[in-house]
């Protein structure tokens, strides 16, 4: 505790997090238990586990939402995070406080003597304190990886989502959809609901639920989504139906199934009473998570994929747009993905590429993505460390008839961003001197 004593921001506690651990990721739940015990947190009356490839944080939102609708205090944890630390910790749908934070992170260092831990592990622990002083009356838990030695999965769960299963994170899950799916399944309970939001089911899911008597709830078997021409949209569950709900404000044909697991989720665990179709629609309009398919003043587009099965959907959206020409694209990825199989569905779409550097502790330089880039799509890629100078180029590339999409990564959104607005924000300042 006294390399912290001295310690009054964030930003002195979060590089001194990242330096605790050789290893960015450790695996398991034995010293995530112990300190645990320590802080002897009170359970909250529900506790939500959100795992999957893909939708996780688009799920927590729409969740949350529909608590809140009701009243109801939520604590929701997700993770990364596009522009600051705080976004991971919400209270009530609101990013709590620099101080917050620091006290928990206090109390978390003060509980956990000698027991190394990870920066994520840390974090997580210090979002349980958040919530336990805060008193939420639900807790919403984004799974960071996996899902079965994750530390999120120390906590019991009342009920689970798992949204999906497509190939991420090899190195640490495995290097195919069943052993993927064996890590996530980890999160199921005995007796307690588990919604699969997806309709093809790995063999791994169905067994582990058979194995623990987990009830599982399975999309397009025990719930189903049908969207209208006006992109209004019904939902059916086992025993409720809503019919036109207003469609999800996050953009992207894929929240439609984040919100359909959600629902079904609801319904699961006797919530139907918050399910009447006006806070649906109210939680469907307000539920947001930045960086997902987020389209800023006509030209940028921004998402946070960076995986194939998430470059597949990008794709998808990206082709039903009526696109203005050229599109340029601003990609920067971490060295542990596929970026050949990230790249290869745009390759189509994109008239230019664009490769940045990501400055962290998995990041990848701009010339090896781009000699990736280059090689799936048989097209030029330029090669631009710094995001915001791979920006303005992309702007100038693409005038003002052109788009730019900025994807691969949250460590490249989040910047992304926070540039676009200063840009923004400084053109229409100029256009009215």
């Amino acid at each position: 505790m006294s390399d912290t004593l001295s310690f009054y921001s964030l930003d002195d506690w979060l590089p001194w997090l990242e330096s605790l651990s050789p290893r960015e990721i450790v695996l398991g739940l034995e010293r995530v238990h112990t300190v645990l015990e320590q802080l002897s947190l009170s359970r909250p009356e529900c506790v939500i586990t959100i795992a999957g490839t893909n939708g996780k944080g688009s799920s927590i939102a729409i969740a949350e939402a529909l608590f809140l609708q009701q009243g109801i205090r939520t604590g929701s944890y997700t993770s990364p995070h596009v522009y600051r630390y705080n976004e991971r910790t919400r209270i009530g749908g609101k990013p709590v406080s620099d101080a917050t934070i620091i006290s928990a992170l206090q109390a978390v260092e003060a509980a956990r003597g000698d027991i190394p831990l990870t920066f994520f592990e840390f974090g997580t622990l210090a979002t349980l304190v958040v919530f336990a002083d805060a008193s939420a009356d639900v807790w919403l838990l984004e799974v960071g990886m996996g899902g079965r030695l994750d530390a999120v999965n120390a906590i019991e769960p009342d009920g689970c989502l798992i949204t999906n299963v497509s190939l991420d994170h090899c190195a640490w899950l495995g290097n195919d959809i069943e052993s993927i799916a064996a890590e996530k399944a980890g999160i199921m309970r005995a007796g307690k609901p588990v919604v699969f939001g997806a309709a093809l089911v790995p063999e791994a899911i169905s067994h582990r639920a058979s194995e623990t008597c987990a009830e599982l709830i399975v999309a397009d078997r025990d719930f189903s989504y049908e969207i209208n021409l006006d992109k209004s949209w019904s939902w059916q569950g086992r025993r409720l139906g809503l019919d036109d709900i207003a469609p999800p404000a996050m953009q992207g044909g894929v929240q439609y199934q984040n919100a359909a697991g959600v629902l079904a989720l609801f319904e699961a665990l006797s919530l139907e009473k918050m399910l009447h179709p006006r806070d649906v629609d109210s939680a469907m309009k307000s539920a947001h998570v930045a960086g997902r398919f987020e389209q800023v003043v006509d030209r940028w587009i921004v998402d946070v994929a960076h995986n194939p099965a998430a470059a597949e959907a990008l794709a998808g959206e990206l082709d039903a747009l009526e696109m203005k020409r050229p599109l340029i694209a601003v990609v920067g990825m971490l060295a542990d993905k596929d970026v050949p199989g990230y790249i290869e569905p745009f390759g189509p779409l994109v008239d230019q590429f664009i490769a940045v550097s990501i400055e962290a502790a998995r990041g990848t330089d701009a010339q090896k993505t781009a000699q990736a880039i280059a090689n799936t799509t048989n097209k030029p890629c330029q090669i631009i460390d710094i995001v915001d100078d791979a920006l303005a180029a992309a702007a100038a590339i693409a005038g003002d008839d052109g788009r730019i999409l900025v994807t691969g990564s949250f460590y490249v959104a989040g910047p992304a961003l926070k540039w676009i607005e200063h840009a923004t924000t400084d053109r229409a300042a100029s256009e009215t001197r």
